[in-house]
């Protein structure tokens, strides 16, 4: 988990991730944002996302982007 915060807090520094429920929702992350993670996580990861799954609700939490790596194949 603290990995991914780190990715968020690397895209947007000012914002307190931990503290928010859903951080689109929240104005935390745009659609820019979002590629922007997307690409940090193929990287680091060594995955390729499906544009399918490049939707709010796959970003909104912590959780739901490790539920994404989850799905494809990253063991965190």
């Amino acid at each position: 988990m603290e990995e991914i915060y780190a990715i968020l807090k690397e895209v947007r520094p000012e914002y307190d991730f931990k503290g928010s429920e859903d951080y689109v929702e929240d104005g935390f992350l745009d659609s820019f944002d979002i590629i922007t993670i997307v690409s940090m996580l193929e990287e680091k990861y060594h995955i390729q996302i499906d544009g399918l799954d490049i939707i709010p609700d796959n970003f909104c939490t912590a959780a739901a982007i490790i539920g994404l790596l989850k799905k494809n194949g990253v063991i965190i």
